[in-house]
């Protein structure tokens, strides 16, 4: 290639190097590089003119092009001839030395290739370097620089010239004034000296391995000397920084006498930098490497600057150390590698400073001293060896800190000091403590809250960590085993250790497992020697609560349990078998287990299960006393706990339950009521429970206790009795009786039923009563607190429960039964109505509901009341998710308490219906108790009805579980019921439909008892009502129609004949229920009883027409107006003209009552049939438009669509929505089809009428009514597929506009043809006349439809193909454009649908195809592009014969095309050529067009339109056997593939080298047509063309240049460096890189 090319694309690509998109500035350097890299010693000289031939160029500029620069010499260093490498040197160090001033950048640049090349010809650039580094002449600042950066790159070459360099420099040193040259002799001496250090440590590799260090230790010892004394105070702490890190490089290579004498200098001067900068790492490492020096040579006086030395390095260590900044990192490292130092030589010194600094209260203080503590334990651990116990007693302070961030290093130390043997000394098990201590931490923050100080140590974190810890020293440090077992168990029972409670038991379960499988004699406890455990009763006791709550402090149930195994021979040596066969089982069953799943009482009830049996195997009347009385006393720990506590008085009296000492069990019992905390429910309840567990065994004993307890001093208000309650001045005498109250409740219910009835009276009720009532001035005043209320109710019910056990089969008149009931349903009374915040309710039903079944029994007024207040206390709550506001005093209850507090409400009225309903079940007692109910039916509340109908469900199901019919009597409150409860079917409240449906299945199967079946007969219609259950959850109005239907039948069945009128009176209120949706039910039930007998009814009709115009307007369910419209299909079956007429003449748009009572007309297909046929007469013979002018003033006319024909169209679309019409539409459907498709395309664009009433333009969209009219024909004619591809496609957006009405045809068309053929012949016949129409838009529409047609194969095979074509063909010459572009589309097609049929066609589709092209009337070129897009697909099909002799003419008709700025005109040329290629196989003047076209093709393979893309694709696989290379053709059709993404770059490159090869002569044609396109209208393709030329000279040989205009590819390149888009830009640099 020329030489002057290579220049010329270099110049402009060093004119780029500056562009101003980063990524052209990159590939110009990258393009230079890789000319550069060919040709070095070219593109250096080239550059180095460059800069010499613009001496003016700016700095940037410069740079650019001396990075340039040093990238070929690192590169090509070894190729490089060593004239051009000197003239570089020279070049390089004449532009870092020109300016006298420093321009960093520049000269910067310039060093760089000064080191580059001294990487390999250190010799030459020394001898340049030093000839600019003159004694006594100060030299340039990037010279001195430029030797620094030498010695880091090129050690074994610098160092040999640096002992010569030294000495040139030591004068210099005195000679520098400004801070930047005292900065850059700084700089160099310091990697000067890390430099001859590094080539002294590895002298075996050295070239000379004769060089010491005292070679140069007096140079650097001079040069030390002035660093020191004059430039280290410098002001500039930039400079002062760089001579600090010089100075500690130095002191290695400085002679020991001379560094010694210094170091009291030294040190203090370093020491002092830290106050004068911010920065101090380089201070640091400067410290450490003078350190380092002095004790590697024995320093003595480094002692006296120990303390100073030690300040300052204390005060490093204790700053905050960042880890997203790594020089505050280094920093705190090297300190710490000072420390280390320092430990060599004075151990002890070191070691009682950091624990006199470790007093120092100070946060960052103490942080510091325990980060040197521990990196001296794990680093120096000989040294620290004797000092211990001087560190364990020091580490107590910090221990003592507040803060998390101390606590966090203190414990990162005891880790450090486990692992090397401090924990088994004295004073270790404070350590241990200290560790789990910090295991039960509690949150610091509340889940939903977040840390604000990012460097904050939480509770969480430093809680993880102790955790982490306290499991390593038991994991693996194998001798801590015997200081943590057994001293870790005293941590389990003190309650400030509850949170640790699950890493202790893990701990001491590893320890335990290993010490019993060694069979450890450590293993076993002796409790009397290890007095500060707790004792093997409290661990017991801990544990089994532990258990209790399993997912409570961090999961410490399953651990707890584990551990209890564990400790089994400990505990009691008989425990060991029966826990190994219970434990387990529990395990798995906390495993399978969530918070929420586990069942509590259960597993509570498991545990206590577990207890008993342990004590029953334990058989230790002394061991079992014990452990009661442990409980007890450990009651208090729990006082934050009462859920815990509860469960522990149930343990105590299970243990009491196995104490027989009676003097015992009456202490402990003593000991839980003095001192129980009365005022809290959760404790009263663990209490009473507790206390009637014990009445299992002890039945006297526990009574007479609690009768003494309640004479005791704790009920009388004077002080004595909070001296006995130890304190507790804020409970109440209340609380206590509620107390004692609970507890005879419990006690009867857990007594032997043997002994308890004869207690009832006397000894509990009495008790309880006296306790209940206080006497003022002799009159008995009931209380109003509420814990006494609801410990009554409670206990009251347990009372009832205990004596329903008893009297199972024995008489028992429960005298006082009314009083109770009497005085618990007051409190019902005064709760209030409009919440649901206490218990109250549930109790005193369930306690009613446990009281009714004894004697004597209840009054009728007295079962009204307590019905009556029961009721409507809880149908009258506020439902469930309703949050009532809170007041002052009031607090929010629960959503959990809420959700089962409603629960417990409602399951309890429905117990106490229950039991009332079984005093009497008749049909009178089923009333007495529904009549409560009944009002509440009809509410306009949800969760009113819901609870009314879910229990009347409940009662019916029980009153036919206890029916016993003894004589054939009627059920006479069926009717009256069934229909206040039919209507409840169609509910919008799932729950109550549902509740409905079981309340009628229940009524009638009570009937079918009553009229004689057995109790095992199954009516299977009646059953056949539960499984329409699942239906009524789905609200849909059909399957609701067809349930309410169902019911009605098996009702009418079922129901006597003397009760009808009852129903019907009850269904017609139903019409009118408060839930319009109910009425769904009543119409069914109504219409179906109607059609039966409504030839009776006849002179009622217009009545009822009436009727239902005025209830349609009113009635907004939707399901109540079908039902509705169903009366005026019966009217229309007898006057269908009248109707009809009527309908029509209703103001458009129809409102809703019209549109049901039009689509109530197809249910009955002989009158839809008749409306079908009346409306397509109409719509063929009424004109469907007027042209009206659009106003006086202005000229024009507008469209209007015709009032009749719309109004008729409107109803047919309503007629059709009905399903019934299915059998008249398909009947009809060609005509009816082809009627709507026609009235579509004639109402495209028209405007609605005006109203004649209100003179308003009709809101009604006509092209749309139509359309849909078409959609809902096709859907009940069943051509699902047609459905779902127009709806896939979105047709009916596109059909009903008239921008895309063509579109949407030509979709209607093609599913049709694809999924309904047998019904196009007719559709066809019927369409046909509307070709000649006088409406231009039904003929649009028509050619639309077929042009489609005839792309399917349907057309031929149903014979439709001639009447088709022949009809295109007429059209050709239609004065509508539209018309012919779509009969040139539908001739094209034919291709498609027919192919076999294109020869016979081929004489007028060429022509009409060739005129098309030529088409003049053509704006939008939609004909010309028909046509071509058309001629590709017939091509295709064309025999030789027909086309040979046009190809040539076709070919360059197209031609012209394949640049037209139209997307889909390029495509479609670009696709014909591909098609017309096999045509002209053979042809030579066919190939040369080929080739003509080639490069065009190849740079729309980037074209901007995926489509063009796959079109050139398409064309050149086509093409590929006519172009003349084989190798091409493998190339385009293995690679050129549509659907396949092609890697531009590589196939053109590839391309290249097969053009090259194949048509060397036509190298000189492709690229003048490549060079073209430089100028393309698109980017992509100027980019593609750049590419192009890039490697067709990337892969060119030297003998084929000549073929090329290389001056006319330079200048075109050159100026596509200039283009405005980047991405051409970059690709001409690209191209570019390619000259060499």
């Amino acid at each position: 290639m020329d030489q002057t090319d290579v220049e010329q694309v270099t110049l402009a690509l060093l004119d780029a190097a500056t562009d101003k998109d980063s990524e052209v500035q990159e590939q110009v350097r990258k393009s230079v590089l890789t000319l550069g890299k060919q040709q070095p010693d070219r593109v250096l000289a080239i550059c180095q003119d460059y800069l010499l031939n613009h001496p003016k160029l700016v700095v940037s500029h410069r740079v650019v092009i001396l990075q340039t620069i040093e990238l070929v010499v690192d590169c090509k260093i070894e190729e490089i001839n060593s004239s051009r490498i000197k003239s570089i040197i020279s070049l390089a160090s004449d532009e870092m030395t020109r300016s006298k001033e420093v321009i960093p950048d520049w000269q910067q640049a310039a060093s760089n290739i000064l080191v580059a090349v001294g990487n390999k010809h250190i010799n030459d650039i020394m001898e340049e370097i030093l000839s600019k580094f003159q004694p006594g002449i100060l030299p340039h600042f990037f010279v001195v620089q430029t030797l620094a950066n030498l010695s880091d790159s090129n050690v074994y070459g610098m160092v040999p010239f640096l002992n010569a360099i030294l000495g040139t420099m030591l004068p210099m040193l005195s000679m520098a004034k400004q801070d930047n040259m005292k900065w850059v002799f700084s700089s160099a001496l310091c990697h000067f000296s890390d430099s001859i250090l590094e080539y002294l440590a590895n002298l075996d590799k050295a070239p000379d391995p004769t060089v010491r260090k005292d070679t140069f230790s007096s140079e650097i010892g001079a040069a030390f000397d002035i660093l020191f004394n004059n430039w280290l105070q410098s002001r500039e702490s930039k400079l002062r920084l760089t001579v600090a890190e010089a100075v500690g490089s130095m002191c290695h290579l400085m002679a020991s006498d001379k560094l010694e004498e210094q170091i009291p200098k030294l040190i203090p001067a370093i020491v002092s930098l830290y106050k004068k900068n911010s920065e101090h790492y380089i201070i640091s490492k400067s410290l450490c490497q003078v350190l380092d020096a002095s004790v590697d040579m024995g320093s003595r006086v480094l002692e006296t600057q120990l303390d100073s030395v030690l300040f300052v390095l204390h005060q490093q260590v204790s700053a905050p150390v960042d880890y997203n900044n790594p020089p505050t990192v280094k920093n705190h490292n090297e300190v710490l590698r000072c420390f280390s130092l320092l430990a060599k030589s004075f151990p002890d010194r070191l070691v009682i400073f950091v624990l006199q600094k470790l007093e120092n209260s100070n946060e960052r203080s103490r942080m510091g001293c325990l980060a040197v503590l521990r990196h001296l334990i794990n680093s120096a651990t000989s040294t620290m060896e004797g000092k211990k116990l001087l560190i364990l007693a020091s580490i107590r302070q910090p221990m003592a800190d507040h803060s998390n961030k101390v606590k966090k290093c203190v414990v990162q130390v005891i880790s450090a000091m486990a692992h090397h043997g401090y924990l088994e000394l004295e004073g270790g098990e404070l350590l241990v403590r200290f560790i789990v201590q910090h295991c039960a931490l509690p949150d610091t923050y509340q889940p939903d809250q977040k840390a604000t100080d990012p460097e904050e140590v939480t509770n969480e974190s430093l809680r993880a960590m102790c955790d982490n810890t306290l499991h390593l020293l038991t994991t693996t440090v194998g001798q801590l085993a015997d200081v943590l077992w057994p001293k870790l168990l005293y941590y389990l029972t003190p309650s400030q250790y509850n949170n640790a409670t699950t890493p202790l038991c893990k701990s001491l379960i590893v320890l335990g497992n290993k010490k019993k499988t060694n069979q450890e004699p450590s293993f076993n406890i002796d409790f009397t020697e290890e007095v500060n455990l707790p004792s093997p009763q409290t661990l017991t006791i801990r544990l089994l609560v532990n258990a209790a709550f399993p997912f409570s402090s961090r999961g410490h149930g399953a651990p707890s349990l584990s551990l209890l195994q564990i400790l089994s021979v400990n505990i009691h040596p008989k425990t060991e078998a029966l826990w190994e066969k219970e434990i387990p089982p529990l395990l798995s069953k906390l495993e399978e287990s969530t918070a929420e799943s586990l069942d509590k009482k259960h597993w509570e009830g498991k545990l206590l299960k577990l207890l008993s049996k342990t004590l029953t195997t334990i058989d230790d009347d002394k061991w079992v006393c014990q452990l009661a009385a442990e409980a007890t006393r450990y009651l208090s720990t729990y006082n934050n706990a009462l859920e815990e506590k509860s469960f522990l008085y149930q343990c105590i009296g299970v243990t009491l339950q196995q104490c027989f000492n009676n003097e015992m069990v009456k202490k402990q019992l003593q000991e839980v009521l003095l001192t129980a905390r009365h005022s809290d429910a959760v404790e009263r309840e663990g209490v009473a429970m507790g206390v009637g567990l014990c009445a299992n065994s002890h039945l006297e004993g526990t009574l007479a206790k609690l009768h003494e307890f309640g004479k005791s001093d704790a009920f009388k208000k004077s002080p004595s009795i909070f001296n006995l309650l130890k304190d507790r001045n804020e409970v109440e005498v209340e609380k206590v009786k509620s107390t004692l109250i609970l507890c005879y409740g419990h006690v009867a219910l857990n007594a032997p039923p043997e002994k308890i009835l004869n207690r009832i009276d006397q000894d509990i009720l009495c008790c309880i009563s006296k306790h209940f009532n206080t006497k003022v001035l002799g009159i008995k005043v009931e209380t109003k607190d509420l814990t006494m209320k609801l410990s009554l109710i409670q206990s009251v019910g347990l009372i009832a429960k205990a004596i329903s056990k008893c009297v199972k089969n024995r008489a028992y008149t429960f005298s006082r039964k009314l009083e109770l009931m009497t005085v618990i349903l007051d409190f019902i009374k005064a709760e209030p109505a409009d919440s649901l915040k206490t218990p109250v309710r549930h109790l005193v039903m369930t306690t009613c509901a446990n009281l009714i079944p004894l004697d004597p029994v209840l009054s009728e007024n007295e079962t009204f009341d307590l019905l009556k207040v029961c009721v409507n206390s809880v149908f009258s709550l506020p439902p469930e998710i309703h949050t009532p506001e809170k007041t002052k005093e009031e607090e929010i209850i629960d959503p959990k308490q809420r959700t089962a507090l409603y629960k417990d409400t409602l399951a309890a009225l429905q117990e106490l219906l229950g039991s009332v309903l079984a005093k009497d079940p008749t049909p009178d007692g089923l009333q007495s108790v529904f009549k409560h109910i009944e009002p509440w039916l009809s509410s306009r509340q949800d969760h009113e009805r819901e609870r009314a109908v879910t229990a009347t469900a409940h009662i019916l199901a029980y009153y036919l579980d206890n029916l016993t019919v003894k004589n054939m009597v009627s059920f006479h409150n069926l009717g009256a019921l069934l229909g206040r409860l039919s209507p409840r079917c169609s509910d919008p409240h799932p729950a109550v439909r549902t509740a409905a449906v079981d309340c009628i299945y229940t009524l009638l199967y009570i009937q079918l008892r009553y009229e004689g079946f057995s109790l095992d007969y199954k009516d299977t219609a009646v059953d056949d009502l539960l499984t329409l259950k699942g239906t009524l959850e789905n609200p849909d109005h059909t399957v609701l129609y067809k349930t309410c239907s169902d019911i009605t039948k098996v009702m009418s069945k079922r129901l006597p004949q003397q009760q009808l009128t009852t129903l019907l009176f009850m269904l017609f209120e139903g019409l009118v229920d408060s839930q319009t949706n109910c009425c769904r039910a009543s119409t069914v039930i109504l219409n179906t009883l109607l059609k039966n007998r409504g030839g009776g009814l006849q002179e009622l009709v217009p009545e009822m027409l009436e009727v239902l115009h005025v209830r349609l307007q009113s009635i907004t369910e939707e399901q109540v107006r079908v039902a509705v419209g169903q009366t005026v299909l019966i009217l229309a079956s007898q006057h269908l003209q009248a109707v009809v007429n009527t309908l029509v003449n209703q103001p458009l748009p129809y409102d809703s009552w019209t549109s049901e009572m039009w689509m109530a007309l197809g249910a009955d297909p002989v009158v839809a049939c008749q409306i079908i046929e009346m409306v397509i007469e109409k719509l063929a013979i009424l004109a469907p438009y007027v042209d009206k002018k659009e106003s006086m003033m202005r000229g024009g006319t507008t469209k209007v669509a015709t009032n009749q024909p719309l109004a008729m169209t409107c109803g047919l679309k309503e007629l059709l929505l009905n399903g019934h019409s299915q059998e008249s539409a398909v009947s009809l459907f060609p005509r009816l089809f082809s009627c709507l498709t026609v009235r579509v395309g004639v109402s495209v664009g028209l405007s609605a009428p005006k109203d004649n009433n209100t003179k308003h333009t009709a809101s009604v969209h006509v092209a749309g009514v139509a359309a849909d009219a078409l959609r809902i024909l096709l859907a009940r004619a069943q051509s699902d597929e047609v459905m779902k591809r127009l709806d896939e496609d979105k047709a009916w957006d596109s059909i009903r506009e008239p921008n895309t009405h063509i579109t949407g045809i030509t979709l209607l068309a093609r599913a049709m043809a694809r999924h309904a053929g047998p019904r196009l012949p007719a559709i066809v016949e019927c369409l046909c006349p509307s070709l000649n129409n006088i409406y231009e838009s039904q003929r649009i529409t028509v050619t639309a439809f077929f042009s489609e047609l005839l792309n399917h194969h349907v057309v031929t095979e149903l014979m439709l193909i001639d009447v088709l074509m022949n009809n295109m063909m007429e059209r050709i010459s239609d004065p509508c454009c539209t018309v012919r572009m779509l009969a040139v589309r539908g001739l094209g097609n034919i291709a498609v649908g027919s192919p076999e049929k294109v020869n016979k066609y081929a004489k007028e589709l060429l022509a009409a195809m060739s005129s098309g092209m030529e088409e003049k009337d053509d704006p939008g070129k939609l004909i010309t592009l028909e046509a071509m897009s058309g001629l590709s697909k017939v091509l295709l099909y064309l025999d030789q014969k027909n086309v040979h002799l046009l190809v040539v003419y076709i070919f360059m008709k197209i031609k012209p095309f394949l640049e037209s700025e139209n997307n889909a005109i390029r495509c479609a040329s670009i696709h014909l050529m591909g098609n017309l290629s096999k045509f002209g196989s053979g042809e030579p003047v066919f190939k040369d067009q080929i080739h003509n076209v080639l490069v065009s093709l190849l740079l729309h393979l980037v074209d901007p339109n995926p489509q063009v893309v796959r079109a050139c694709k398409y064309a050149m696989r086509e093409c590929a056997p006519m172009v003349g290379s084989e190798q091409i053709t493998a190339m385009f059709q293995n690679h050129l593939h549509e659907d396949k993404s092609l890697h531009y770059g590589e196939f053109i490159n590839d391309l290249t080298k097969y053009l090259i090869q194949d048509f060397p002569g036509m190298l000189n044609f492709y690229h003048i047509s490549v060079i073209q396109f430089f100028k393309s209208y698109w980017p992509e393709v100027r980019a593609g063309a750049a590419m192009f030329i890039g490697f067709l000279l990337g892969n060119l040989q030297e003998e084929h240049l000549s073929h090329l205009n290389m001056g006319t590819i330079t200048k075109g390149l050159v100026m596509l460096l200039q283009d405005p888009d980047p991405f051409v830009r970059v690709k001409a640099a690209e191209a570019m890189g390619h000259f060499h």
